[in-house]
C-alpha cells in the first residue's frame, strides 16, 4: 500500500541524511536522530528500545533495536509499526554524490496494524502537510532520490481490523526480497504470506518504476500469484491507490484450495460451478473501485463461458453485473448424490447456499442447452437477480422436452434456505420429463401444466417433504405402459400392456410434501374414469383409486371395476377393488338384502319403526323400555 512505501521511504531518506551529518557519533545518538526527523516528517512518535550501533566497514550502515511507530491518536490497540530490529546498509559514495543508495535493508519480525474506525477514519492516513510522496519537502528537487539494491523482511505480521463491521483479518510469515537498484527504475521483487487459517502464497514480479508507484503515478507492472490449487498472472499497469489495467489470466486445479490460501476457507464449489477454473480478460480497475472484465474467457469444470462483467468493490456488498453466454451448461453435479431420487430417496446432504450472501447483481445468461438436476433442455434464454441473499430466476425462454418452459424460480437464504416457482409447460413430452425429474417411463403424450409451489430445508430431502403449492395438468391422446385399465375396469383382468386414453385433465393442492387430487378426467376410447387420491412426492409413494363411469361400461354389461394404485413410485401395487367394485356395481342387490334383513329383525324382536327413525335406534328404544320395566317388577315385589 501507498503509505507503506512513504514511511519505507522516509526511514532511507533520513538515515542517510543522519549517516552524513553525524558520522561522527554513537550510534544510538545517530538512530535517535533519525527517530526525530521520522517524527517529523509522518506526525507520529519514534521509540527506539535496545542499542543502535553504527558501521562503517565493511558497510557504512546503522542496526537498531526494537523499533516502534505510535498509532493514530484515536487507536488503543498498539503502535502502528512495531519491528526487533532494523538494519541498513549504504553506499558511501553515493551518499558523496548526494544520492541514498541503499545496499542493504532488513527488518526482522516486523508488525503492521492497520485499523478502521467505525466512523471511517484510517489509522495509515498521516496527515502531514508539506511532504512530498516521496517523503521530501514539498518543492524540493529529487537530489536525495533513494534505491535499494536489497531489501529484506522475515516473519512479518499484518493484521487488519474494521471496528465498525468487528471483522478482523490477520496476515503471518510475511516476507519479501525486494531488489531496486535505481529509484527510477524497475524492481523485482519475492513476497510471501499466509493469511491466519489459511495456507501460503507467493507472489512475485517486476514494477517498472517503483518510485512512480510510490508517488502515486502508473507504471507497468508484471505479477504472479501462486498458492496451493493454483496461479492468477498480471501483465498491465497499476498505481496507488488501488488501481490497474492489464490481462490476467487464472489457472486453479483446485478452486477451493487456492481460495483457502486466500483466507477464504470451506468453499466447496459443485461440479460445474468451477472446481477446477480457468479464465482470461482484460481487467480495469478504477480508483473507485470500480472492477471491470471484457473479453472474458471462462472455463469452469466441463462448462465454458465469454462475455464481460462489471463489479462495484466499492459498495458494502459487491455489486455485480454480467453478460454471459455459453454452450450447453452441464449443472448435473449441483443435486449432488441422490439428489434426483430413486430407490434410495432424495439426497439428505446439506446444501451450501452461503455464496448467495456474498454479492449483489444482475446478470443475463444465454445458453446453447442446459442440463440441470437430471433435466435436459434446449436453447435458454435466462435472467438472474442477487439480493441480499436471495436469488430470483426469470426464465425468458427454455425449450425442451419437444415442448417449452417459462415462469420464473426463486431461491432464499436469508432466514434459512428455501426454493418456490411459478412455472408454465406447453406442448412438453411427458415421458422423458417425468423420466429424468423422478424416474417415471409409464407415461406419453403432450401436456401443458403449471405449478406454483414453495419448499423449504437445509437439504433436497428436506425441501421435497415440505413442498406445498397448487397446479394442473391437461393432456391430449396419451398412453399409460405397463397396464391396460380399459380391460383392468371393465373385466377386472389385470393383463399388463397398455392404456390408451383420449383426454386427461386434474388440478392439485401440495401439503407438506405430498400431492392431492381429486378431480382427475380420464377419458378411453371405450371407458371413461375419474380419479383421487395422494401422491407422496417426499417420501416418493402413491395412493391413488381410479373410479369408472358406470354408464360407459353398458357394452360390458354393465360392471365396472376400479383400480387402486399404491405403493412406491419405483415398483406401485395396482390392483382391482374389490370392495369398491361392489359399492359401485351392486348398490341395488345391497339395499334390497339390507331392507329384507331389516324386517326379518323387526318380526323377531316385535319392533316398529317410526318416520325417520332407523331399526337401530328403535331397537336401542325398545330395550331401554324393557329394562324399566324389569326394575319397575322387582321393587313392586
Amino acid at each position: 500500500m501507498r503509505w507503506v512505501f512513504r514511511l519505507i521511504g522516509f526511514v532511507f531518506v533520513l538515515i542517510g541524511v543522519a549517516l552524513i551529518g553525524v558520522i561522527f557519533l554513537p550510534g544510538d545518538r545517530i538512530a535517535q536522530v533519525a527517530a526525530d526527523q521520522i517524527r517529523a516528517q509522518t506526525g507520529r512518535e519514534v521509540v527506539l528500545k535496545g542499542d543502535s550501533k553504527a558501521s562503517f566497514y565493511p558497510v557504512l550502515g546503522i542496526s537498531t533495536g526494537a523499533l516502534e511507530i505510535a498509532n493514530a491518536d484515536w487507536s488503543k490497540a498498539g503502535p502502528l509499526i512495531k519491528a526487533d530490529s532494523l538494519k541498513v546498509g549504504v553506499d558511501p559514495m553515493a551518499l558523496i554524490g548526494g544520492e541514498v543508495k541503499i545496499i542493504g535493508l532488513e527488518a526482522v519480525n516486523p508488525e503492521i496494524l492497520l485499523e478502521k474506525a467505525a466512523d471511517g477514519r484510517v489509522n495509515w492516513q498521516l496527515g502531514v502537510e508539506g511532504v512530498a510522496p516521496s517523503g521530501q519537502p514539498s518543492g524540493s528537487s529529487n537530489a536525495l532520490a533513494l534505491s535499494l539494491d536489497r531489501a529484506l523482511i522475515s516473519g512479518g505480521v499484518l493484521r487488519y481490523v474494521d471496528h465498525g463491521t468487528g471483522q478482523e483479518t490477520r496476515v503471518n510469515d510475511i516476507a519479501l526480497d525486494l531488489r531496486w537498484p535505481e529509484y527510477h527504475g524497475a524492481a523485482s521483487l519475492e513476497a510471501s504470506a499466509r493469511p491466519e487459517g489459511a495456507g501460503a502464497l507467493s507472489v512475485s514480479g517486476t514494477i517498472a518504476d517503483l518510485a512512480a508507484l510510490i508517488e502515486g503515478e502508473v507504471t507497468g507492472v508484471t505479477l504472479k500469484a501462486s498458492a496451493k490449487g493454483g496461479t492468477v498472472d498480471f501483465d498491465g499497469r497499476a498505481g496507488l491507490p488501488a488501481q490497474a489495467q492489464g490481462r490476467v489470466a487464472a489457472d486453479l486445479s483446485d478452486t477451493g484450495a487456492f481460495l483457502a490460501s486466500l483466507g477464504v476457507a470451506g468453499v466447496e464449489l459443485p461440479q460445474g460451478l468451477g472446481r477446477r477454473a480457468k479464465a482470461q480478460a482484460d481487467l480495469t480497475l478504477t480508483a473507485e473501485q470500480r472492477l471491470s472484465l471484457r473479453d472474458l474467457a471462462l472455463t469452469l469444470d466441463q462448462n465454458g463461458f465469454a462475455g464481460e462483467v462489471d463489479v462495484d468493490l466499492a459498495a458494502a456488498v459487491p455489486n455485480v453485473t454480467a453478460k454471459l453466454s455459453a454452450g450447453v451448461l452441464d449443472l448435473s453435479g449441483l443435486g449432488g448424490s441422490g439428489g434426483s431420487g430413486g430407490a434410495s430417496g432424495w439426497s439428505k446432504a446439506p446444501i451450501d447456499a452461503s455464496a448467495l450472501g456474498a454479492f449483489n447483481g444482475q446478470a443475463t445468461l444465454g445458453l446453447a442447452g442446459l442440463r440441470v438436476a437430471g433435466l435436459s433442455f434446449g436453447e435458454t434464454g435466462l435472467g438472474i437477480t442477487v439480493d441480499r441473499s436471495r436469488a430470483e430466476l426469470a426464465l425468458n425462454r427454455m425449450a425442451g422436452y419437444s415442448g417449452a418452459l417459462s415462469g420464473t424460480l426463486a431461491v432464499n437464504n436469508r432466514k434459512g434456505l428455501s426454493v418456490g416457482g411459478n412455472l408454465k409447460a406447453s406442448g412438453v413430452e411427458m415421458q422423458q420429463l417425468l423420466d429424468d425429474l423422478a424416474g417415471i417411463d409409464r407415461f406419453t403424450g403432450q401436456a401443458d401444466a403449471n405449478v406454483n409451489f414453495l419448499g423449504a430445508g437445509s437439504s433436497v430431502h428436506a425441501i421435497m417433504n415440505s413442498l406445498s403449492g397448487k397446479g394442473g395438468i391437461a393432456m391430449g391422446r396419451g398412453t399409460i405402459k405397463g397396464i391396460d385399465l380399459d380391460s383392468l375396469m371393465r373385466k377386472g383382468l389385470a393383463t399388463g400392456g397398455t392404456t390408451v386414453f383420449d383426454q386427461l385433465s386434474a388440478s392439485f393442492t401440495m401439503d407438506k410434501g405430498n400431492l392431492y387430487n381429486k378431480d382427475l378426467v380420464l377419458k378411453l376410447p371405450v371407458i371413461s374414469a375419474t380419479g383421487e387420491g395422494r401422491v407422496g412426492l417426499g417420501a416418493q409413494d402413491i395412493d391413488y383409486l381410479f373410479t369408472p363411469k358406470a354408464a360407459s361400461a353398458d357394452s360390458e354389461g354393465g360392471v365396472v371395476i376400479p383400480v387402486r394404485i399404491r405403493g412406491p413410485w419405483s415398483g406401485p401395487k395396482i390392483w382391482p377393488d374389490l370392495e369398491k367394485a361392489i359399492d359401485l356395481n351392486l348398490q341395488d342387490e345391497k339395499k334390497a338384502l339390507k331392507d329384507k334383513a331389516e324386517t326379518k329383525l323387526k318380526e323377531k324382536l316385535g319392533v316398529e319403526t317410526q318416520e325417520g327413525e332407523s331399526l337401530e335406534d328403535a331397537v336401542k328404544k325398545k330395550l331401554e323400555d324393557e329394562a324399566v320395566k324389569g326394575i319397575f317388577n322387582l321393587l313392586n315385589k
